[in-house]
């Protein structure tokens, strides 16, 4: 099982770059447990202005968690 995490920084604040993405990585650090590790998954990623700037996957590879979600949550 592969995780990713993919935020595009090009689409947070340029003033607030280090802070929103420390924010993601914080949110989904602890939000994870949410989560059975062990059946893919494509979860879209959120700045905290609710805008989507990326997305996380689980699975041997992208098509493998595009396959098995019935979408992006």
């Amino acid at each position: 099982m592969k995780f990713t995490l993919e935020v595009d920084l090009d689409q947070l604040d340029p003033a607030r770059t280090a802070d929103e993405l420390s924010r993601i990585l914080r949110y989904w650090a602890g939000n994870i447990k949410h989560y059975d590790l062990k059946t893919a998954e494509r979860v879209k990623v959120y700045d905290s202005g609710y805008a989507k700037v990326g997305r996380w996957t689980l699975g041997e590879d992208e098509s493998a968690a595009l396959a098995s979600s019935a979408g992006e949550r």
